[in-house]
C-alpha cells in the first residue's frame, strides 16, 4: 500500500473546498492500493513526509508568497528531511488572487534543495474564484494517486 500525503493550509472556505475535492479525487474508487492523508502545515512533521510515497502541497498566495503556515513547515522540517527523502515526488496547488509565481518559485526552490522531483506542473488557480478550481483539484488528486499506484511517479 502506498501513501499520498496532502499538506495544505486551508484557512478559507474556498481553499477547504479545494482540499476536499483533491482528497475526493485521490480517494477515487478506481485507485486501489493508495491511502491518502491530509495534515495541516502547522501540525505536519518530518515523520509524516518520511512515511509518505508522494506529497501534495496546497497554499493560498499571501503577499506573493506561500502561506506562513506552509513556510513554517519547511523551516521546521527541512533538515530532518534532507538526505532522507531524495527523489520524493511532489505536486503543488496554489490559490492565487493575482499571479502565484512567487509562491511557485519558493516551493520549487525548497523542494529542489531537498532533491525532490515534481510529478507534474503546479496547479495555480488565479484570479477571481472559479468553480472550475474544484474540478482541477479533484483531477490533481486523482492523477497523483493513480500515478503513485501505477509506479510512474
Amino acid at each position: 500500500m502506498k501513501r499520498l500525503l496532502l499538506i495544505a493550509h486551508d484557512p478559507s472556505p474556498n481553499i477547504r473546498a479545494m482540499v476536499a475535492a483533491l482528497l475526493d479525487g485521490a480517494g477515487d474508487d478506481t485507485v486501489d492500493n493508495v491511502t491518502v492523508g491530509h495534515v495541516r502545515p502547522l501540525e505536519a512533521t518530518a515523520d509524516d513526509v518520511i512515511g509518505a510515497d508522494a506529497v501534495i502541497f496546497g497554499t493560498p498566495e499571501n503577499l506573493g508568497y506561500m502561506s506562513g503556515a506552509l513556510k513554517d513547515f519547511f523551516d521546521r522540517c527541512f533538515y530532518d528531511l534532507l538526505d532522507r527523502t531524495d527523489a520524493m515526488p511532489y505536486a503543488v496547488f496554489v490559490r492565487a488572487g493575482k499571479d502565484g509565481t512567487g509562491t511557485r518559485r519558493a516551493i520549487e526552490s525548497i523542494c529542489g534543495g531537498l532533491n525532490w522531483k515534481p510529478a507534474q506542473e503546479p496547479l495555480i488557480c488565479r484570479g477571481e474564484w472559479d468553480d472550475a478550481f474544484i474540478d482541477q483539484c479533484r483531477e490533481l488528486g486523482m492523477t497523483m494517486a493513480a500515478g503513485l499506484e501505477a509506479g510512474i511517479i
